[in-house]
């Protein structure tokens, strides 16, 4: 089967980027082949200077023509001739296309017996310039027989010269040309026959008074359109340019065409850019005084068009022809004159269009400027240098005078200023070619420091300033270490306006950046300590207190929801602490000396190590950069961690003993315990090479600061109860660290407290309390913790066997005492962690209610903590409801209830509590657990409780509640006679074997089923609960063997419930539900069946007894 594809065309493309000359030497293989190069149909987006055309672009469009007489259409032909004035064919001008041989003569495809034909044929005339002016073009046109192929008759022309009597060319537009009649004898010989009448229209209307008796005549109903386009970089369409470049021609003109120099379309201007500078500064020259603001104002206006972006390309070629071409020496006077006059002027006028212009146009201006000194001094051997120098000083006088002119009530003058400060550093490049890199900078210090400062100026003008001093900073002379030492100094005072009252800060995060940008690469030379100790001394302080402001405001935004705060973004965040990390970087030892000996009391001192200390617990705690930039993260940790054992001497000298200072240390300690545990930090959690890689290059920072903050401690001497027992929490989390240099260097300070305490107090009860405390919260929040049973080692190796705090203790008079707070703390961890072992989401509801009644047991009876009691009362009620188990939630909140008393002592808010007295609490309580006996149908228990309630009322005189409980009571009497109430089975249960958590080990317990729950059942959800148990299949006791095994034993089994006789009514008009109740509630001896045999068994029969 073949496959037809539809007729067409198929080329390839290729696209070579670069220069002709480039492409040429890197793709010689391309061009070894006969290719044919065709220029853009119109100008590149450059035109440099020496690139010479002039191609007039001809396409026949259409033509409109009569049948003479015939019955059927022409069948037209259009021959094309350029020719001279003198009236020869010039040859070989005209192009069919590129690659194709040039021709003479041109001729139009023909249409069959058509009298409007559309051509719309394109060929390329490649006129010579010095043929252009006189050239005329002539279009024949002639019937082409369809019998005889040879026969073509002329039977008309048209013609249009290629340049106008005013000097110009061809407009590029759609041209409808006048048809002349002829024949075949015509002759030609004679152009000027012809060229005496008409073209065109436009023509026609300039000559009214034509004779009558005309050599052709013109054929009314007959038109011929073409349409030109010129590409040349000598001639020209427009009457004024022309004028321009022809101003010697007619002198008196020459003040009125340079006033509609601004009139001109711009792309004229930039294609013949050359020559219209070679005319204005020749002018100047002629006449300056006469010429010269004229001149100036005219090649502002020329500087300015090329900062349009349409002809922003064509900058190279002002810049080459300022290097190459530009001839005039004597013009930086006049420009020098000129510019500041217009400056000078800007206090006074109104309209300040023609200033701002000026300013815009500053670096082409100095370009201009410079160069005419250069050529000037060329030629005269440096004469006139001092005049020179002087008229370059006023200048910049000049300049300043602008700058420091308050702006604020003239919208004009802002933005004359405006458009001065961004064009100021283009000059520097200019300048640094007249001047050494010092009297550069000393004229841009002067010219910086002139500017108003903040409070003097608005915002708009703020932030030009910046961006202003911003490409400064970036400019080639702040690179030179002897310009750099001048302009530092004006640059930062700006810098520090700005920070102090918060504004533009993400363009001073910008400057600072390339500041330091610089001073890292030029940190080799002397002079950058000094500029360094600048920076301290003019940054540091303000710095903190911007980021103190900035990291208060996200804090404050992250917290509202909805609303956003541009000054506090976190690109800003980032943009400043890396301004300042890079400032202690650079400091040495010497500049932290220096810094803390400035101080001019103690007080600034406090003040700026809070502010640091602040700073660096938010670096740690905000989450300033991604999780992933960890080599920023080390970086950001390393300079902390130097930079506080820079300051820490400094802390002890000045805040202690009788100075002591309980904020600062606290801040130290605080911001010690944070970095320690930063994340970040913690190297056990990377893989082999990469913790390597780290240590390495920083070593283990957190024994760094932890050495640090032990130092610390120890010079703390008397002042060490001021911190105890409050940093007894944070410092337990320290030694929570999985780095055991770490938490030996903490082992002491440990010791430390609890031996203060005693000699304090004779006791270190606060110190338990706190340390109790403490470790609940911790291990609490550690729920969900891959790796949780690290904790009990690190703990247990801290207050365990030793090497550990025991050892310490046993050197103390308090050994007795230490030794069992030891094994409190010990017995607590343990407990801790099977709570949250417990409490994991995937663990069982039974076993979450025995780890909290475990952990609550022991804050009750072992020590003592009533706090703790009570919050894990709570936690027990809620894993009961959660569980709907709402007859235990009554029970669990009933603990509560009989530590409270019916007083009105006044009670803080605690848990979901508010403020209130003891009785309102206590009420409350009370209300919570009738509801729940009664969700749970054990209105039994309620009662009690009602009456308890009642008697409260009544001594109040509280009627209304009373009646509101004795209708409670009431219906409870109703629910106990009406509703049918489920016996449930009782079921005992063994956990046997060290697998179990340390509540269930080796215990036995009886379960209350659910309602309908069988043996079997209860079995099966039990196992379910812990499904690496073991069934035992006996109710005997269980051998040592299994209660050490490292596995997990079940052994389960039905009981009865033995109830109390006197506990049950006995009389025999009690009903029987009420004697049902009573029998299996409120039980504590249960009976249960097991095998029994009496003396040694007989193999051969079980039953025999011996």
């Amino acid at each position: 089967m073949c496959l037809l594809l539809p007729p067409g065309l198929i080329i390839s493309l290729q696209l070579l980027r670069g220069e002709l000359e480039q492409i040429r030497r890197e793709n010689q293989a391309v061009f070894n082949r006969a290719l044919a190069l065709t220029r853009k149909l119109g100008f590149p987006d450059v035109i440099l200077p020496g690139d010479t055309r002039n191609d007039l672009y001809l396409t026949l469009e259409r033509g409109e023509f009569e049948r003479g007489g015939k019955s059927v259409q022409k069948n037209i032909e259009v021959t094309l001739y350029v020719l001279y004035a003198d009236g020869d064919t010039l040859k070989d001008c005209i192009s069919l296309g590129s690659g194709e041989p040039s021709s003479s003569e041109y001729r139009s495809f023909v249409l069959y017996h058509n009298n409007s034909p559309r051509w719309s044929e394109m060929v390329k005339l490649p006129i010579p310039i010095d043929r252009f002016r006189g050239s005329h073009l002539r279009f024949e046109f002639r019937h082409c027989s369809t019998k005889d192929k040879g026969e073509k008759k002329l039977f008309g022309f048209a013609f249009t010269p290629l340049m106008r009597e005013d000097g110009t060319t061809l407009s590029d537009e759609s041209h409808e040309l006048y048809v002349y009649k002829c024949d075949e004898n015509a002759t030609f010989s004679n152009q000027g026959l012809y060229l005496s009448l008409p073209c065109c229209k436009e023509d026609f209307n300039s000559c009214p008074n034509l004779p009558a008796n005309l050599p052709f005549q013109r054929s009314p109903k007959e038109t011929f359109s073409v349409s030109t386009i010129l590409c040349s970089t000598k001639l020209t369409q427009n009457v004024d340019l022309l004028a321009l470049l022809n101003w010697k021609a007619h002198p008196d003109r020459v003040l009125d065409i340079l006033g509609r120099l601004r009139q001109i379309n711009g792309e004229e201007i930039v294609k013949f850019l050359r020559d219209v500078l070679d005319t204005l500064f020749c002018l100047l020259d002629d006449n300056t005084d006469k010429y010269g603001p004229l001149v100036f104002q005219s090649l502002v206006f020329i500087i300015n068009l090329l900062r349009d972006s349409r002809f922003y390309h064509f900058r190279p070629v002002m810049d080459a022809y300022i290097q190459n071409h530009f001839a005039g020496a004597l013009a930086y006077k006049e420009l020098i004159r000129c510019l500041k006059w217009y400056m000078d002027r800007s206090a006074e006028v109104v309209r300040q269009d023609h200033i701002q212009e000026a300013m815009r146009a500053l670096e082409y201006l100095f370009k201009f400027i410079v160069q005419s000194r250069i050529l000037y001094s060329r030629a005269t051997c440096g004469m006139e240098e001092e005049q020179f120098r002087a008229s370059i000083q006023e200048l910049f006088q000049s300049i300043r005078f602008v700058l420091s002119l308050d702006s604020r009530s003239s919208e004009n003058l802002v933005f004359t200023q405006a458009a001065l400060l961004n064009s100021f550093p283009d000059i520097f490049d200019e300048l640094l070619q007249m001047f050494t890199v010092q009297e550069v900078a000393e004229y841009v210090r002067g010219t910086l420091g002139s500017m108003p400062s903040t409070v003097d100026i608005g915002q708009s003008m703020d932030v030009v300033k910046l961006q202003s001093i911003a490409r400064t900073v970036e400019s080639r002379l702040f690179f030179f270490p002897e310009s750099r030492s001048i302009l530092l100094p004006v640059v930062l005072h700006h810098i520090h306006l700005h920070l102090r009252q918060q504004r533009e800060l993400l363009i001073c995060s910008g400057i600072l950046a390339s500041i330091f940008a610089i001073i890292k690469t030029s940190s080799m030379e002397s002079s950058v300590q000094e500029e360094v100790e600048m920076m301290v001394e003019s940054l540091l302080d303000v710095l903190l207190q911007t980021l103190l402001s900035i990291m208060s405001k996200s804090h404050s935004v992250e917290t509202s929801r909805g609303q956003r705060c541009p000054q506090c973004t976190a690109e800003i965040t980032g943009e400043y602490v890396s301004c300042l990390l890079s400032l202690l970087q650079t400091m040495s030892e010497l500049h932290f000396h220096h810094l803390l000996n400035n101080f001019h009391s103690k007080e600034e001192l406090k003040e700026f190590l809070l502010k640091i200390f602040c700073v660096f617990r938010n670096l740690m705690k905000l989450n300033i950069f991604p999780r992933d930039w960890s080599v920023m993260r080390l970086l950001t940790s390393h300079i902390i961690v130097v930079t506080t054992q820079f300051l820490s001497p400094a802390l002890h000298k000045n805040f202690s003993e009788a100075d002591f200072d309980f904020k600062v240390w606290n801040s130290f300690f605080s911001l010690t315990v944070l970095y320690i545990n930063q994340p970040s930090l913690q190297l056990e959690a990377l893989g082999p090479a990469k913790r390597k890689k780290i240590l390495d290059k920083h070593g283990d920072m957190r024994v760094m600061m932890a050495y640090e903050l032990f130092s610390m401690w120890q010079k703390l001497g008397d002042n060490k109860p001021h911190f105890i027992p409050g940093m007894m929490g944070p410092f337990l989390g320290v030694t929570l660290v999985p780095q055991t240099e770490v938490r030996n260097i903490m082992i002491p300070i440990f010791h430390d407290m609890m031996d203060w305490e005693q000699r304090k107090n004779g006791n270190f009860k606060q110190v338990e309390a706190e340390l109790m405390d403490k470790l609940d919260s911790m291990v609490s929040d550690g729920k969900g913790d891959d790796n949780h049973r690290e904790l009990f080692s690190l703990l247990t190796m801290l207050f365990g066997p030793y090497p550990s705090l025991l050892e310490k203790i046993e050197q103390e008079t308090w050994r007795e005492t230490g030794i069992s707070f030891v094994t409190s703390v010990t017995r607590l961890v343990e407990r801790l962690l099977d709570y949250r072992d417990c409490m994991k989401g995937d663990e069982m509801e039974s076993k979450k209610i025995g780890g909290s009644v475990n952990l609550m047991n022991f804050y009750k009876s072992e020590v003592n903590k009533e706090d703790m009691y009570i919050r894990y009362i709570h936690k027990l009620c809620d894993l009961h409801l959660q569980a709907e188990d709402f007859t235990e939630a009554a029970f669990t909140l009933l603990l509560y209830w009989e530590l409270l008393q019916w007083e009105d002592r006044p009670l803080r808010d605690f848990l979901h509590y508010p403020c209130q007295s003891e009785w309102q609490r206590k009420e409350n309580l009370s209300r919570k657990i009738l509801h729940y006996f009664n969700k749970g149908k054990c209105w039994e228990y309620g009662i009690s409780l009602c009456r308890e309630l009642a008697f409260q009322y009544e001594t109040l005189y509280d009627y209304q509640s009373l009646s509101w409980i004795r209708k409670m009571e009431a219906a409870y009497y109703d629910n106990i006679i009406e509703q049918q109430r489920i016996e449930p089975e009782f079921f005992r249960m063994g956990f046997y074997g060290r697998k179990f958590p340390f509540f269930l080990r080796n215990k036995e317990f009886v379960c209350r089923g659910y309602d309908y729950e069988r043996l079997e059942d209860f079995q099966q959800r039990m196992l379910g609960e812990f499904p690496q148990a073991i069934a035992m299949q006996h109710p005997n006791q269980p051998d040592d063997t299994i209660l050490q095994s490292d596995a997990q034993y079940l052994q389960i089994y039905a009981v009865t419930p033995v109830s109390d006789i006197s506990d049950v009514p006995q009389l025999e008009r009690v009903p029987e539900r009420i004697k049902s109740f009573y029998r299996i509630n409120n039980v504590s001896r249960f009976h249960y069946d097991r095998p029994f045999h009496k003396g040694p068994k007989d193999r051969e029969n079980e039953f025999r007894v011996r």
